[in-house]
């Protein structure tokens, strides 16, 4: 460190040194010279700061800051890392996330199909049973109203018979056909 002192010295004297005329003068060493007394001012300065030891103390504190340093920057480091890993868990979590959305909306989207497939088979199956039913009252309606009418055309027969019998018939007629048909039920019963 001594010898880096000296030419040191040399090179911040050296602005004092040229501004005057002769270096080697007798003028210079003079107390009254201010150049000569800001030289030997400014040597004095740098003595005292060699003799405290500053440089070394400065190289130190630059020491231990340069490790203050880079003991943050392993630190920023380690947490850019971290920071890494956590981003690309979250990336992973939300591609299962998205992945699970996919599978659950196909899911739905396959029990709805299902769901409308068994609608549809459902009120198609509800239509055959009311088509039936629907048929069987028409065909039940239509018997009826065929029993109906034949009941009514027997009744009107039947009437209409007795009012032309009654009025056709005397009783000697009426005689012979109650013996005729008891002649006839008396066949089919022996």
């Amino acid at each position: 460190m001594k010898k880096l002192l000296v030419p040191a010295l040399i090179l911040a004297a050296q602005p004092a040194l040229a501004s005057t005329k002769n270096v080697l003068s007798a003028e210079f060493y003079s107390l009254h010279n201010t150049d000569f007394i800001v030289l030997l001012a400014f040597l004095l300065f740098i003595g005292v700061l060699v003799y405290l030891k500053v440089p070394g103390q400065i190289g130190g504190m630059l020491d231990k800051r340069a490790t203050t340093i880079r003991s943050e920057l392993d630190e920023a480091r380690a947490l850019r890392e971290e920071a890494q890993s956590l981003l690309a868990s979250y990336e992973r979590k939300q591609k299962d996330v998205a992945q699970q959305a996919a599978r659950i909306v196909s899911t739905a989207k396959e029990e709805a199909e299902r769901a409308a497939a068994q609608a549809r088979e459902d009120i198609a199956a509800s239509v055959a049973r009311r088509l039936v039913a629907a048929e069987e009252q028409l065909t039940a309606a239509q018997n009826a109203a065929i029993k109906e009418v034949r009941d009514r055309a027997v009744t009107v027969a039947i009437a209409a018979a007795q009012e032309v019998i009654t009025k056709q018939m005397t009783a000697a007629d009426g005689n012979k056909l109650i013996d005729d048909a008891i002649a006839t039920i008396d066949a089919k019963l022996h």
